[in-house]
């Protein structure tokens, strides 16, 4: 992104895609894209939304990196389980939601443990999920308009998300 604008002077910038992943059958189960400048915790509620009420499902855990750290992100996941890693210089307040400040606790006791009790090394699947598209379709689009970007990114995680029904016999 920063560097391709600085080395060939390009002025618009690059769309991000945030995808809900379920873990045990590594299928996309929402996705949003969105310009760079909206924080991917921003977009939590929204792709949690699309899966317990349009599609009907139930989340039991989020398993999330850092960037999604937030109380209001905490307070939405009431009822689901969040495994989001805390930032390193989080701390626990009373203005914090009860949630994220037992993780904090949990996590600057023995963050291992932590680790182990929200099952947050399985959040490499969808960290996998990622890389498995841009291996099959690439980093880029083809497309010059920006709502035609966003249809060619719906349709290599659609193409991705049949590949996974495919078996070999």
């Amino acid at each position: 992104g920063e560097w391709i604008r600085h080395k060939w002077s390009v002025k618009r910038g690059y769309l991000k895609i945030h995808l809900a992943v379920d873990i045990k059958k590594k299928r996309i189960l929402s996705l949003i894209v969105t310009s760079e400048q909206v924080h991917d915790a921003k977009v939590l509620p929204k792709l949690v939304d699309d899966i317990t009420i349009k599609q009907n499902k139930v989340v039991e855990t989020a398993i999330m990196d850092g960037a999604y750290d937030n109380n209001k992100n905490f307070q939405f996941l009431s009822g689901i389980n969040p495994a989001i890693k805390v930032r390193k210089n989080a701390r626990i307040r009373k203005t914090n939601h009860y949630l994220r400040n037992k993780t904090v606790n949990m996590q600057k006791n023995n963050l291992q443990q932590w680790k182990d009790s929200v099952s947050y090394g399985q959040r490499w699947i969808a960290e996998t999920v990622f890389s498995s598209i841009k291996r099959m379709f690439g980093e880029y689009v083809t497309a010059i308009r920006v709502e035609n970007m966003i249809k060619e990114m719906i349709l290599k995680a659609s193409l991705y998300n049949w590949f996974q029904t495919i078996t070999i016999k």
